[in-house]
């Protein structure tokens, strides 16, 4: 057995280790990388990035069936869909390079490809090798999780990480959880002419803002995905080519494909953490604000850590520990500004508080701007005046904005930054956005926080009467 020590063990190579990895490495630090499996861990290789290039192909897709009211006449797509599936290897083939093992060698990090296991509270051993490190980095990210559904077991069923493989276009596309997964695959898929059904055990995008994904779910019913919500799964059966969902109500659906796209589990399972001295919850690896475990020397971060499961959430969770491994200066990470998006046609995106959460934790001061797409010039030329943005204001800061609607990923950009630095609506409304642009739907929101303050405000025009009778 070998044996070697080092400043920072990192296990996982997904978004959150890699991020450490490089960092600790650049600045100074001896460090190690464990990874099993695949560089780039689920976001490249699952998730985020397939799950994207194949909305990409539905876009298309729909574009050449609906481009009638641009004045060019529609055409039926030739849809390949084995070919779109190499279209999505090809992006993730052009972003491997940058979550290789070379890159991250030539950085100096000790990419070791094992999966790794806890023997004592300070040593990982990985292979036939024993590390012993200062501090150590739980980053294994998470899995699709399969609930228990009677008869799941005897049934072909796909998750987002056997998806990929699939290169014959289900006929019928049956998908169990109308979360942000299940409603970004039952677009794409419909959109490349499958035929869907959603069936959601409570209410589809539940999690969000619900007059707000009702704009999302209008949208994806009249494009032909029959989402059918309060319709728990009881038992599952059927064959390859023919599977059929009964919900506990006694309704059936029947299709020729079926996707679990339920929600995600943290991968733990296999690390001993016991052994450690390391406790976990129900949602993953327990931890404090600092993102420490109930190990001093051990920290967990993104979806390990069990809070928002996001790609990006676990960078940043990557640069609060930087700052405290290698510093020991105190860092602490929060949730308040952290932007979410789910990548629909139109998209949905919130940051901070939603309105029902505002107003439980604000009461009469909170006020809610609200702004239409259909008010917005390049909305209107675009023909993507389904839209709304809210903002949630409490004495003139924001806390929580809404949108659904086109560009809404890119859109609440401007917000997170806005929550993250606590500035202003005057801050925001100074700002001067290009015309014709989606993003002066920003602008205009909070244009009409300040409207009814300037022209509804007998005090204002009586000082304008003063300054027109006395000023010359």
């Amino acid at each position: 057995m070998k044996q070697i020590k080092t400043d920072v063990l990192v296990i996982g190579a997904g978004s959150g280790g890699l991020s450490v990895a490089a960092g600790a490495s650049q600045m100074g630090a001896d460090v190690i990388l464990l990874e099993g499996h695949k560089m780039g861990g689920d976001c490249l290789n699952y998730g985020c990035v397939p799950s994207k290039a194949l909305i990409a192909s539905g876009k298309a897709a729909y574009g050449q069936s609906h481009s009638d009211g641009y004045g060019v006449a529609n055409v039926v797509p030739q849809v390949d869909y084995a070919a779109a599936k190499d279209h999505i290897r090809d992006v993730i083939a052009q972003i491997e390079p940058v979550d290789s093992q070379e890159r991250f060698e030539g950085f100096g990090v000790n990419v070791i490809r094992e999966f790794g296991h806890f023997i004592s509270d300070t040593e990982v051993q990985a292979g036939d090798t024993v590390i012993s490190a200062r501090r150590i980095v739980i980053a294994t990210g998470s899995s699709p999780f399969v609930p228990p559904i009677d008869g799941i077991d005897t049934v072909p069923y796909l998750t987002n990480e056997t998806l990929w493989d699939l290169r014959d276009k289900p006929e019928h596309l049956l998908i169990i959880g109308g979360g942000p997964i299940g409603m970004e695959m039952a677009q794409a898929h419909v959109r490349l002419g499958s035929k869907v059904t959603v069936i959601e055990g409570a209410k589809a995008l539940g999690k969000d803002d619900p007059e707000m994904a009702a704009i999302v779910l209008d949208n994806l019913r009249s494009e032909g995905v029959e989402i059918v919500e309060d319709a728990k799964a009881s038992r599952i059966e059927g064959s390859d080519g023919e599977v059929t969902v009964h919900s506990e109500d006694g309704r059936r659906f029947t299709g020729s494909h079926l996707l679990v796209a339920v929600g995600r589990k943290a991968n733990t399972d296999n690390l001993k953490l016991d052994v450690a001295g390391v406790e976990t919850t129900r949602s993953g690896v327990k931890v404090d604000a600092s993102l420490r475990t109930t190990n001093k020397r051990v920290y967990a971060i993104g979806d390990a850590a069990g809070g928002l499961q996001f790609t990006h959430v676990a960078g940043y969770h990557a640069g609060v520990i930087i700052r405290s491994m290698l510093f020991g200066l105190p860092s602490k990470a929060k949730t308040s500004h952290i932007p979410w998006a789910t990548y629909t046609d139109p998209e949905l995106a919130q940051v901070g508080l939603t309105e029902a959460q505002a107003k439980d934790e604000h009461g009469d001061r909170l006020e809610v701007v609200r702004f239409h797409y259909e008010h917005n010039d390049r909305a209107i030329a675009e023909r993507k005046t389904s839209g709304l943005i809210k903002v949630m204001v409490v004495k003139g800061r924001p806390v929580g904005v809404s949108i659904a609607g086109h560009q809404a990923g890119e859109l609440i950009n401007l917000w997170a930054l806005v929550l993250a630095n606590k500035m202003k609506m005057s801050q925001v409304a100074a700002m001067v956005a290009p015309y014709p642009t989606i993003g002066e739907v920003n602008k205009r929101a909070a244009g009409a926080y300040f409207s009814p303050r300037l022209f509804d405000s007998d005090l204002v025009k009586r000082v304008v009467g003063l300054v027109q009778r006395f000023i010359p």
